[in-house]
C-alpha cells in the first residue's frame, strides 16, 4: 500500500460518523434521566403486582 492510499484511508475513517452518542454531551443529565426511568418502571411493576 502506498503512503497516499494509507493517508486517504485514515482520513476516511476519521470522518466516518455512525450517529452514535457524542462525547461532549451532559452525562449527568443522561444518568439522572436513566435512573428516573428505572425508578418509574420499578414503581409500575410494583403497583401492577408483577413482583
Amino acid at each position: 500500500m502506498t503512503a497516499s492510499a494509507t493517508t486517504a484511508d485514515a482520513r476516511s475513517h476519521a470522518r466516518a460518523r455512525t450517529g452514535g452518542p457524542k462525547d461532549d454531551g451532559p452525562k449527568i443529565l443522561e444518568h439522572v434521566l436513566g435512573w428516573t426511568l428505572v425508578v418509574v418502571l420499578a414503581m409500575f411493576v410494583t403497583q401492577a403486582g408483577l413482583l
